[in-house]
Parts: structure tokens; sequence; C-alpha cells
């Protein structure tokens, strides 16, 4: 048995503290580990670079600890119970790390517990303490560890077990004052705990995850794999992102993603965050336990690279805004302005014509999570473009076999023959899968739209389920899609904008754009446009009313250097999608988006 003591004795510096026990520490010296990457998130973080104060003993005798690598120790040989003791500083704001204040503390157990290597398949018991000091008293702790009592109601602190390392690492944990409310879906409780300020309509917002939950609990067609779940919410002005795990999530919103009391509609802010919400509870089947071989028993200290992330993130994408159409959360033409978004988005990226979504599966760790100002013209999002191939294969499924089978069979497949034995997924065993669903050779299909750079044949295939797609061009940096606009520029600049209090900074340039050609770089900052001082809304008139080819002076500080620019505009591309359904019942278009109700 592996024991770990957690607690704080000064929140205020953000330090956790913790203590390891290992009963019976490898004779020729034992080696402990802190991960370097958290699955769920494919880029090396180096959590062991907050360890600030680390110190091994056997019984009164201090044992030496001697540092092998960034993120590994090796105590040196004794008999005996070996104990290190070690301070980690939580100051990262976000779901992948640690985060401890005065208000509250978060951690996930990569950030926070040591791994003993060669004995990782040992039991872990933990006994997670409340911080030191009276301001502490009201706090309470939040996690689906399992509890030593078995009790899922208890929010106290106290000792939990897990059968092994990597299940103690898949629970994060969340103490403080926090807001927790409940409901109950696929047979099984659910908790959703806010932390923060905020305002929020609880019963809104409980039964639209229910409905989503339940969604996808069905489309599996098997009960829930989790006894409980627990949606983790740090709620805050501005910030958005979510990590996996098997029963539980981790998930950052702005207070205005939260449906607010009163509030009838459906805002962007709030489908945004239940799409968040809908794509990590499809996680706790694709990924968690459908995934790909390579993450069974990862190695955590290094890269573990596949090229599949496409299938695990793509198709979770793809399925985390039709779990809201499906669960009726959102209308028809609802989910078709936020597929046209995501085929903007896509459209938008030159970089679609360089990589394929293989390959930024595969390169994940060094360019899709490493993000420079040229990313748009050199890479495309595995997320995005991924949930695009998989429309792509759901609907040739659909049509292949007269909407009798569809990507949902792929799933319930995967689920059947992998939830069992826990082997892991391969591209020849996921594309033999999608090829028998569909009754039908589809590799070369497959080929092209995975380890092809040419656009995806949306057009042809939507129009299967009775829906149009249509580009107009675009009406600026807030323009995302989806609807309808007037007033659109006539000229292009080719440049992403970031409007700043002194300026407008070039936060990337399109490849051969006007902005590019006349010499303006990624980070200048300009100033002016034909002696004019530039604003934002200064630009979109300046683009509205000046005619393709049309010369113009663009004043720009590159570092301190002030520059002059000759600008010729481009003709803008209609890269922005919009989709119509052509008969909205049409049974083609019901058994895709409500395949429930069109039986």
């Amino acid at each position: 048995m592996i024991h770990y003591h957690i607690g704080s004795r000064n929140p205020a510096a953000h330090y956790f503290d913790v203590t390891l026990e290992v009963a019976r520490p490898d004779p020729q010296g034992q080696v402990l580990r802190l991960p370097a990457w958290i699955p769920g998130s494919y880029m090396i973080r180096d959590f062991a670079r907050n360890i600030v104060e680390i110190d091994a003993s056997c019984g009164q005798q201090p044992v030496l600890l001697t540092q092998l690598d960034k993120s590994t120790w090796q105590a040196e040989a004794c008999s005996g119970e070996l104990r290190i003791r070690y301070r980690v500083y939580a100051w990262d704001l976000s779901v992948r790390g640690a985060h401890l204040d005065t208000t509250h503390g978060f951690f996930n157990g990569t950030s926070v517990f040591l791994e003993v290597v060669g004995q990782s398949e040992h039991a872990c018991e933990v006994t997670i303490e409340r911080p030191e000091g009276k301001a502490f008293a009201g706090w309470r702790l939040a996690t689906t560890l399992p509890r030593d009592d078995g009790r899922i109601d208890d929010f106290d602190f106290g000792r939990f077990h897990t059968e092994n390392y990597l299940v103690l690492i898949d629970h994060p944990v969340e103490m403080g004052e926090f807001t927790r409310f409940d409901f109950a879906a696929g047979g099984i409780h659910h908790d959703v705990i806010l932390t923060g300020r905020f305002d929020c309509d609880a019963e809104r917002l409980t039964s639209d995850l229910a409905k989503i939950c339940e969604h996808h609990i069905d489309l599996f067609g098997t009960s829930a794999p989790m006894d409980r779940y627990m949606f983790l919410v740090m709620v805050v002005g501005d910030g958005y992102g979510g990590l996996e795990h098997c029963d539980s999530t981790a998930l950052m919103c702005s207070r205005k993603d939260l449906p607010q009391p009163g509030q009838s509609d459906m805002s962007d802010e709030y489908i945004g965050f239940l799409g968040l919400c809908s794509h990590e509870y499809f996680h706790c089947w694709n990924v968690k336990r459908i995934k790909p071989a390579v993450f069974n028993n990862p190695d955590l200290s290094t890269e573990v690279y596949t090229p599949l992330l496409w299938f695990f993130e793509g198709v979770t994408s793809y399925y985390d805004d039709l779990g809201l159409v499906r669960s009726s959360c959102i209308g028809d033409q609802q989910y078709l302005e936020l597929l046209a978004r995501t085929i903007t988005r896509v459209q938008r990226n030159p970089g679609r014509r360089r990589q394929s979504i293989a390959e930024s599966s595969f390169n994940a760790w060094s360019r899709f999570y490493k993000q420079d100002e040229n990313a748009p013209n050199a890479i495309v999002s595995y997320y995005a473009k991924g949930s695009l191939a998989a429309l792509c294969i759901d609907l040739t499924i659909r049509q292949l076999t007269d909407g009798e089978k569809s990507l949902d069979d792929v799933m319930r497949r995967l689920w059947a023959e992998f939830r069992i034995d826990g082997r892991g997924v391969d591209e020849a065993g996921l594309l033999q899968i999608i090829n028998e669903v569909a009754c039908s050779d589809i590799s070369e299909l497959l080929k092209r739209i995975v380890y092809g750079t040419e656009d995806l044949p949306l057009s042809e295939l939507l129009a299967t389920a009775a829906v149009t797609l249509s580009f107009r061009t675009s009406g600026g940096s807030q323009d995302k899609g989806g609807k309808e606009l007037k007033d659109l520029p006539q000229a292009f600049f080719g440049a992403n904008i970031n409007a700043e209090a002194d300026g407008l900074r070039l936060q990337s340039v399109v490849e051969d754009g006007s902005a590019q050609q006349a010499g303006l770089s990624a980070g200048d900052q300009i100033i002016a446009i034909n002696g004019l001082r530039a604003n934002a809304a200064g630009v979109q008139s300046w683009l509205r009313l000046s005619p393709p080819d049309s010369r113009h002076q663009v004043t720009a500080f590159r570092r301190d250097e002030l520059m002059e620019f000759e600008v010729v505009l481009g003709t803008p591309e209609p890269d922005t999608a919009m989709l119509d359904m052509v008969d909205p019942n049409d049974p083609a278009l019901r058994r895709w988006l409500h395949p429930d109700s069109a039986l």
C-alpha cells in the first residue's frame, strides 16, 4: 500500500504540503517521479518544476535523495518505511494543474502525487486534510475519489483509496466553500460543483445537463460506465476550458456562460458552456475507456504519439453539439449555425491545405499545443476538422446503408469491443470497424479526409441530409459565420487583428495575403492608415469602402521602430459558411438530428 497525505500549512503562499509513505521501498534505492504531462492535454508541462522543497527519511534517519532528471529522484537504499516530504507551489488556475489560495484549492494528481516507480500497480491511499487555520473551517471537499467508508454524499475531508497510481491521478479535487447542485441521469448521481462568484439558474442548468447526459448514455446502449459523476466548475470573469476524467471533469467558464436567473433565451455563451459539458461527458466513453492503444498505461514522463486524436477529440467534438440538438436543448437551426461556425473556422485557416488531421494528431505535442503566430498558415485543428471528418463519415454511412446505420453504430461497436478487456484501438482496427458498419469499403474516402489535405466533401454529403451549404465573405473578426450578414467588406487585408489601447496589433498574417505582401508581420502595431489614427471600427469601415486593388499607406511600429508600408488590398474569399434546411421534415434530416423520434 502506498500512502499519501496532502494538506497546506500556508494557503496564502499557494503551497500544498505532501507526505508520501512507501512501506517497502526498492532495496536498490527507490525511484520517484512526477508526471511531465496529464492525460487529455498533450503537451509536456513539467509539473515537477513546482516542487520547491523535498527530503526523505527512514525512521528517524535522513535519507539522501539524488535528482536524476527534471522530474525524477532516487532515494538511497534503506530498510524500513521510506517517507518523502515535499512542498508543491500551486498557482496554475487552469483545469490541468494545481491552484491554492485563501478562497479555494484545486489539484490534479499529476501535479502533486509522486509516482513510486516499480510500484505503480499497488493500491494507493490518500488522506486529504483541510488547510490549517480558522479561516478554512467552512471548507468542504469535492472529488470522485472513492472514500474509505464508501459514501458518495459526503463532502468532508478524509481518507480515500484507489487500486493503483493511474486511477489515483484521474480524480481531480476541489476544496473550498463551493456551491453544489445535483441531478440524476441514467440511474446514477451527478453533482455540479461551482466555485467562484456567480449567479445561476440551478434548475435550468441541472435540467439541461440531465438531458445531455441521458442522451450520451442512451447512445451507447448500455448503463453508464461510472457509479457517479461530478462536474467541477471554476467560475471566473473570463475563462474557458475542460479536461476529461473517467468519473468527473474539471471545467472553467466565465460568469456570463451560466444561465442567469430569469433568463429565458438560449445565449451563445450558455450554448458554449453546455457544449463544453457535453464534450467532456462524451469523453467518459471516447478517450477514457475507448482509447488509442498507446494510451493504455502511458509513459507520463515523455510524449506518447498517436495519429488518432482526430477521432478521439474530433469525434467527441462532433457529438458535443450534436448532443445538444438531440437532447432538445437547442433547435435544429441553432445546431446548423454551430456546425457552420466550425466549417468557417476550418475554412479560414490556410493551414488546412498543409497538414492532415492525422499529422495534426501526431504533432499535437509540438505544434497544436504550442501554436505561434504562423500557426494559421501551417496547421489544422484535429478538433475542428476532426469533427467535420466525423460528420463526413456519419453522413456517408447513412447514405450507403439507406439510413439504417451511422457513426452511432461505430461508437456502439467500439464500446462493445473495447470496454471489457481494455484493449486500445489502433488505426487498422478503427478503419476496419468503420468499413464493416458502412457495409462497404470506404477506405479511399477515409484516406482522403484523414490523411489528405484537400477540402472535405461537405456540400455533397450535407445535401443527402437535405441541408445546403453556402459560403459568403467574412464580415470581420467578430463574424463567426452561420448567419446572413449585410454590409460586408469588399476588400481583404489578410491579417488577424487585435485591438489594443494604443493601436491595432497583428496577431497573424495570411500567407501571400495583402498584409504579408506589403511587408507587414505578426506582432506589428498599426497606428495609422492613410494618415489617420487606426482603430477597430475604422478598419472595418476602411475595408467596407475600399475596392480591391486599391493602394493605402499603413504606419506601424515593429518593436520600437516606426515603419511605413504600402498595402494593395485583395479580394476577399468566400470563407464563411451558412447552412440551411431544404425541408425540416425530410426523413434523412430527422434520422440524423433526431434519431429517436425518427424511429
